[in-house]
């Protein structure tokens, strides 16, 4: 059975590294994202939230919790009649914070098209 002593030196080497750890963390300025949003800064984004509500605008900043911080924002309205489908109606929203708990999705504007559903059957098929 180890000695006290040696025991205790043991203890004192953990915690020792584990405070370089967080020291060392601490130092690179931010914690680790599960998204790299760093390479959309100062481009267009996309972002879908829950409830359906769905924003475009310039990612300005973020945090670890996903909170992103989007400038000249616009919101795509939905239909009134059928919430799951977005009119071409927009809404001027400016500077905004989209809350990271609500945030489904995140996409870049740039490089992205639109294309057509090929799930839908045509009418009259």
């Amino acid at each position: 059975m180890p000695s006290s002593k040696a025991l205790h030196e043991d203890v004192m080497k953990s915690v020792k590294f584990m405070l370089e750890e967080v020291l060392r963390k601490t130092r690179s300025g931010r914690k680790e994202t599960i998204l790299d949003l760093a390479k959309f800064v100062d481009k267009g984004v996309q972002v879908k939230l829950t409830g359906g509500r769905q924003v475009s605008g310039t990612l300005k900043g973020y945090d670890q919790l996903l909170n992103l911080v989007l400038d000249e924002a616009i919101e795509f309205l939905r239909d009134p009649d059928d919430p799951l489908k977005i009119t071409d109606q927009t809404r001027r929203l400016g500077l905004i914070i989209c809350r990271g708990t609500a945030v489904m999705l995140v996409s870049p504007t740039d490089g992205t098209d639109e294309i057509s559903n090929p799930f839908i059957q045509p009418e009259g098929a």
